[in-house]
């Protein structure tokens, strides 16, 4: 056994036997979505055993990305561990920007991570992150609404029913919105839901020589269509509301239906944040007529030690605890199995209280469905589902999410947005070289 082995092992008697180990503080960098934040609340359990402090620095979505991106491409060494994505972390893998995660504990089983999930995080087949939780995304809707307005949800519908359906369940006079959907600017905020929709369109971002497709049809029918629907039955100022706030609008019974993470399940369905907890049901993300693509995305928000960090065994032996089976049993002891991380091991799947959790089987048919390799109807030059792997996408991304953000506000047309991202684009990857 080697030094890190044994000291991994070390961490493993001790949390065993609640015994405390080496003092040190380590500082992590984590988004403030739900999973997260109850995460913090167990910490004290980690301390308890390991003697090892942990700081945390809690930051909204777009903000964590900007934060952590600079903090590693500037070696600012902010941060012990980053909570990061399937975008980011094959991309800084390959620089040797992160601690490669390939020695971790037998106990832990890394075999166990479901495979979607393993390849995302990985780079040439070395794990650079370890997922605290996975998600596609799929569609949450109020089955006492959709009752009401006389329709059934297909377990895999089309934007055309979701349109009836959106028409169906508004309730202005009782502030009920027929749906809810990301206008947020930002890569991964409104940007990935945007994407996503257009894939299932028929759309892509490039075509096979790299040439950007915002004029082509597809574009333009996904937008026109994303902005009529939202403009006539979503809430007001929608450009500004992303997965948070939709989140907040849903649980209030502000929303006929929500599209978007497979992990919002558990908080849509929690009674002590949701009014509507006993009455929301779920279906596949949907697709166009006669497309055969839907708007699922691949997604972890998953846990990487940045190189250069002078705490790397410590930050190792949180990751292994943070992301562990031991912990998701934690989390179902004290609040229940539905409120457990989903979507990041296979064993949570085969477990028989977790199959009864209502949502369960839909995010691993929504995970499974998803196909990062394989992201659109016409051939493309690149991986990713909501994203393309390429370092240069982040940034142009976010650019042209401001642009779709201002059509969605009412600033410009969907055609200036969509010329917009065109130039935009085009330009960024001729200076790239592609």
């Amino acid at each position: 056994m080697n030094l890190k082995n044994a000291l991994r092992a070390a961490t493993a008697l001790a949390l065993v036997t609640g015994s405390a180990a080496t003092a040190e503080t380590i500082t992590i960098a984590t988004v403030n979505n739900g999973d997260m934040i109850r995460m913090q609340g167990y910490t004290d359990k980690f301390t308890e055993a390991t003697g090892i402090d942990v700081e945390w620095v809690t930051l909204e979505e777009n903000v964590l990305r900007q934060r952590v991106t600079t903090d590693i491409t500037t070696k600012g060494g902010q941060f012990d561990i980053m909570t990061i994505g399937m975008y980011e972390t094959p991309i800084w893998g390959a620089n040797g920007w992160l601690v490669p995660l390939d020695d971790l504990s037998e106990e832990y089983d890394v075999d166990d991570i479901l495979p979607a999930m393993r390849s995302g995080l990985s780079h040439d087949g070395t794990l650079y992150a370890a997922p605290f939780y996975g998600e596609s995304s799929m569609v949450m809707y109020r089955t006492d609404l959709m009752e009401k307005a006389g329709l059934e949800m297909p377990e895999a519908p089309t934007w055309e029913f979701i349109r009836e359906a959106a028409a169906a369940m508004t309730d202005r006079e009782n502030d009920i919105n027929g749906i809810c959907l990301r206008g947020k600017a930002g890569w991964g905020e409104g940007g990935a839901f945007i994407t996503v929709t257009a894939n299932s369109f028929g759309a892509r971002w490039f075509d096979e020589d790299w040439n950007a497709q915002f004029d082509q049809p597809e574009w333009a029918n996904a937008l026109n269509f994303y902005v009529d629907l939202m403009n006539n039955y979503g809430p007001p100022g929608y450009a500004t509301n992303g997965f948070n706030e939709n989140l907040s609008l849903f649980q209030q019974g502000k929303c006929g239906m929500w599209i978007d993470a497979t992990v919002a399940a558990s908080f849509v369905t929690n009674p002590n944040d949701s009014t509507v907890a006993d009455s929301v049901g779920f279906a596949l993300a949907p697709n166009a007529e006669g497309v055969d693509k839907k708007a699922n995305w691949l997604w972890a928000w998953a846990l990487a030690i940045p190189a250069g960090t002078q705490k790397e065994d410590a930050a190792k032996q949180f990751i292994e605890w943070a992301t562990s089976k031991e912990y998701i049993q934690l989390v179902a002891e004290n609040e229940g199995w539905a409120n457990v991380p989903p979507g990041a091991r296979t064993s949570l799947y085969e477990t028989p209280e977790y199959q009864e959790v209502p949502f369960a089987k839909m995010t691993l048919d929504s995970i499974n469905a998803a196909d990062p390799t394989n992201p659109t109807v016409d051939p493309v030059p690149y991986v990713g589902i909501q994203f393309v792997a390429i370092p240069e996408f982040a940034g142009i991304a976010t650019e042209v999410s401001q642009e779709f953000s201002a059509a969605y506000a009412g600033q410009q047309t969907v055609e200036e947005a969509l010329e917009k991202a065109q130039a935009i684009t085009t330009e960024a990857m001729e200076a790239a070289g592609y």
